[in-house]
């Protein structure tokens, strides 16, 4: 298989129209039409001239009316809590009401996606029919924050470190827990993609297979990482924190070995390659597809980056964000190129893994 073939991609049924034409009139059959000259358009009878807008904000002609408006009012009403929380600072309502509005954030987000999800699937004119990975992704984000906080919350009255090795298991593991159910909801049982579609298959000895020869690519990638991280810090000289840093202590190891090398690398695959990479390449093709999914898989590693000052946390997310750009892109290529997600889920595996024990031998030497 040549690596311009996309992941399984089924025909993209139903079409926009009728597929025949109207046969031309024979001229000969053509009569003379006495010519009757329309009354002038009245203030009652005008069509009022096309809006920017104006099909978008109307839930005339939607399949899902109450989606859609549902959908909107959340979204903004859940924007609106949580700026009026931010600006209320570190007290018990801004945090009540933080929650509430993540909460509603997260409500409009997710009706959004199956609103536009119905539209799609009912026009059926585009090879992909489910909501933009952008929008998922998007409503990923609060519910993933509220779950995180509905977790921490027991841990922090058991006295377990929120940071540390069980902390960042527990923690992670909701995250791919919120990644693998979104994705369900709103992409397969909506029927816009099946988990064969997007190249999530048995775990079999084939899939072991995969997983293997994935790995094989982790050396090269991470000598390219190197370079690009390199460069970029010659340009930001920042310190970069690792999201799983040693630990020094075989327990807390392990526990790093499985977030990083299989909890983590499974949800972020069946987000951004069986989900977001299909969609797109679809929808835009091979190469465009892989990139953009690579890019919001960069991205999303750098939303809580912070620093000491607005100019440090720029170089920290610059740098995170440059320096995943080549697995990103490996990632979504071998998944294209294997049509399975246990390739590139092999690839992510074996790069994590080699730079957590490098990292940790590093530690233990100093």
């Amino acid at each position: 298989m040549s690596s311009s073939d996309p992941p399984s991609v089924p025909d993209p049924g139903g079409t926009s129209g009728p597929t025949g034409s109207d046969p031309s009139p024979d001229p000969d059959a053509m009569v003379a039409v006495p010519e009757v000259t329309a009354p002038p358009a009245s203030a009652e009878t005008a069509v009022p001239p096309s809006r920017r807008g104006a099909s978008t904000f109307t839930i005339e002609g939607r399949s899902a009316p109450a989606l859609f408006v549902i959908g909107w009012l959340a979204t903004l009403v859940g924007f609106g809590m949580i700026a009026v929380a931010l600006l209320s600072g570190d007290t018990s309502a801004g945090r009540i009401l933080l929650i509430v509005g993540l909460l509603m954030l997260a409500i409009g987000l997710i009706a959004a996606a199956g609103s536009q999800g119905v539209e799609r699937r009912v026009r059926a004119v585009l090879p992909y029919v489910g909501p933009s990975p952008f929008l998922v992704f998007a409503a990923v984000l609060p519910v993933s924050i509220l779950a995180g906080v509905l977790v921490a919350l027991p841990l922090h009255a058991l006295g377990v470190p929120l940071d540390g090795p069980f902390g960042a298991l527990v923690a992670v593991s909701v995250q791919a827990i919120v990644y693998v159910s979104l994705v369900r909801l709103l992409v397969v049982d909506t029927g816009a993609l099946s988990w064969r579609h997007m190249g999530v298959l048995a775990l079999d000895r084939t899939a072991f297979g995969e997983i293997a020869g994935g790995a094989l690519w982790a050396i090269p990638i991470i000598g390219l990482t190197v370079v690009v991280t390199d460069i970029l810090l010659a340009i930001f000289p920042v310190k970069p924190v690792s999201p799983l840093p040693p630990t020094a202590d075989p327990l807390g190891f392990a526990l790093s070995l499985l977030v990083g090398v299989i909890i983590a690398p499974f949800g972020e695959e069946i987000l951004f390659r069986a989900f977001a990479t299909t969609a797109w390449v679809r929808a835009l093709g091979l190469r465009r597809g892989v990139i953009q999914a690579a890019l919001i898989f960069a991205f999303a590693h750098v939303l809580t980056v912070s620093g000491a000052n607005a100019g440090d946390a720029f170089g920290l997310a610059a740098v995170g964000f440059g320096s995943r750009i080549p697995i990103a892109i490996a990632l979504g290529w071998l998944f294209v190129r294997r049509r399975t997600m246990w390739a590139s889920f092999g690839l992510h595996a074996a790069f994590n893994g080699i730079l957590l024990v490098i990292a940790e031998v590093a530690s233990r030497s100093i």
